[in-house]
């Protein structure tokens, strides 16, 4: 029987205090161990599902404010560095203990097709690639890392798939009936896109050298993934859709969620210990949690139901003076008619609790921009009224219309675009703080320097800030969209985004909305830079109390060029 060997990984995932942790998938059940230079080291025996094999090491006794090279082993021989990779050594590089004084820098970007994609469709360079070549060839290479890389969403597109997994689909004799054939459904089909994906060498290095958090956004399981209650319906009545949805969100835990939690959280996580328990094979475990978290998210409305069972994908952490706070905009949402929102109660009130707090700057990460071009803004939440209507006629036009145009945004789930605005004001305005939705309970904190909402999906990039009419509200607000990173917008498509920003075109939206009875937004926004249409990567840097955002495109020879550069704070 052939040794296990290593087929992605390693990645690098979080870093925290002397802690860090390490993701592989091996071919075969194996023990692996990784070890750094200066002596700090973890093992972790792999878990088995699908008859793939997974495991997520945690490393102790890092060295504070270091950076140290390291290798992983897989049953005891050196699966990584791969040798003859021509790749520079890969670092773990920590924080000092108190890191409170040093700045922090985020890399943040989504929607990234293939290499594979790139040669089908002739799509411009990757942003990732460039930005991984240019770490590459850092003099300084560990001072020159990010503290994390922040992916927002699309990291696979399980709706468009590449030749190479075209291929593999064709040859699949067992799929459910009506499956689409240009798509993946099964868990094992999954499992093909991040092994075409994450082993792109330049992206396998990158990983394995700078942490890196994820959201998912509709591609990683469908385009336009629970935009609305009739949509839901309509899918659930696909006889593929059942195994689709569970195996998305199985395979979206294994590679891209368990990765995103602490050390402390991966060991409290119910779902690692049921799959850690159930020794050689947790496919069951797996397979029966994806479909119960697509069915649970039916009771997103109830909040004390939705508590006792949902499974949670948001997360939060902080690094110095920097809280990240990552919502999903998609798996949970309530899609009742008159009563949509981005998060459940129950989620929304620990989102609440995460957003108040001792920091300099908060940063939310949404797939979703809050802050669309004003005259997109205004369509959907024109088209979110006429589809609470009372006729039926009304009603369906505006579904129909939802979906052609994908007006599912925070602008179309109104109540929670609202309710961002005023939690944004609160925190701007400083004291009264507050731990719940309530202005006065719990401890004061003063106003953050800088709020920032980072967001993707919308193929083009730009930054707006936003404002509001209270001038108690002193804390600057920006939304910073970048995507994509490999993919494109159709040109056809680009003229419309940019009217979204023109008064003209804006002022007559506004005004079909208002016909519908929509009351105008609770705050207003102008655009800084922006649109950029090409794939891009952006760099949000705090230092101290003030926030820069660079956003870099790339050239057609591969390279990266800064297009919008913006300080966010005054002062910086």
């Amino acid at each position: 029987m052939p040794a296990p060997r290593l087929l992605i990984g390693p990645l690098l995932r979080r870093v925290v205090g002397t802690r860090a942790t390490v993701w592989v998938e091996t071919s075969a059940p194996a023990t692996v161990r990784v070890r750094t230079a200066d002596g700090a080291e973890g093992t972790a025996a792999t878990f088995s599902a699908y008859d793939h094999h997974y495991a997520i090491v945690v490393v102790e006794a890092l060295t504070p404010d270091s950076a140290t090279t390291y290798e992983v082993l897989v049953d005891g021989e050196v699966a990584w560095p791969a040798p003859g990779g021509g790749f520079p050594p890969s670092l773990i590089r920590t924080r000092a203990a108190d890191d409170r004084e040093q700045p922090v820098r985020l890399v943040f970007g989504s929607c990234r097709e293939t290499t594979q994609h790139a040669t089908a469709r002739r799509l411009p360079p990757d942003a990732l690639d460039a930005y991984a070549r240019r770490l590459m060839a850092e003099p300084d290479r560990a001072a020159a890392l990010p503290d994390l890389l922040v992916l927002l969403g699309d990291q696979v597109y399980a709706d468009e798939t590449s030749p190479t997994v075209r291929r593999l689909l064709r040859r699949r004799r067992r799929r459910p009936k009506g499956a689409p054939a240009t798509q993946v459904v099964s868990f094992d089909e999954y499992t093909k896109l991040y092994l075409e994906s994450w082993r792109d060498p330049e992206i396998r290095w990158l990983f394995s050298t700078v942490p890196s958090v994820m959201i998912f956004d509709d591609h990683e399981i469908i385009d336009d993934w629970n935009t609305s209650a009739s949509w839901r319906a309509g899918m659930r009545r696909q006889p593929w859709w059942a195994e689709r949805i569970a195996s998305g969100l199985a395979s979206y835990w294994v590679y891209q969620h368990l990765g995103n939690l602490a050390p402390d959280e991966i060991a409290a996580d119910p779902v690692y210990a049921r799959v850690t328990a159930a020794g050689a094979d947790a496919t069951g475990v797996l397979r029966g949690f994806g479909a119960r978290v697509d069915a649970e998210a039916d009771l997103a409305h109830d909040t004390e139901r939705w508590r006792a069972v949902q499974y949670q994908w948001s997360y939060a952490l902080d690094l110095g003076r920097t809280r990240l706070v990552m919502l999903d905009n998609r798996c949970s949402r309530v899609l009742e008619a008159g009563n949509r929102a981005m998060l459940p109660p129950g989620e929304w009130s620990w989102f609440l609790d995460r957003a108040h707090g001792a920091y300099d700057h908060l940063v939310v990460g949404a797939s979703l921009p809050w802050l669309l071009p004003p005259g997109i803004h205004h369509v959907e939440a024109w088209n979110e009224r006429l589809a609470d209507s009372r006729h039926r006629r009304v009603a369906g036009f505006a579904e129909r219309l939802r979906r052609a145009l994908d007006l599912e945004h925070w602008a179309a789930f109104r109540r929670s675009f609202d309710a961002l605005a005023a939690l944004f004001a609160r925190i701007g305005s400083g004291p009264p703080g507050s731990t719940g939705d309530r202005v006065g309970a719990g401890p004061a904190y003063p106003p953050p320097a800088s709020i920032s909402i980072l967001g993707g999906d919308v193929h083009h990039s730009y930054v707006a800030r936003a404002r509001f009419d209270d001038p108690a509200v002193r804390t600057p607000v920006h939304q910073l969209t970048c995507s994509p990173i490999h993919n494109q917008v159709p040109a056809a498509m680009r003229p419309l985004m940019r009217l979204g920003w023109s008064p003209g075109p804006a002022g007559a939206a506004r005004a079909l909305a208002r016909s519908a009875g929509v009351r105008r937004p609770s705050v207003r926004w102008r655009k800084l830079a922006g649109p950029y249409f090409g794939n891009a990567v952006a760099t949000l840097t705090h230092r101290g109390r003030s926030a820069e955002v660079t956003i870099e495109g790339t050239t057609g020879d591969g390279h990266l060029r800064p297009v919008a550069r913006r300080r966010l704070t005054p002062g910086s």
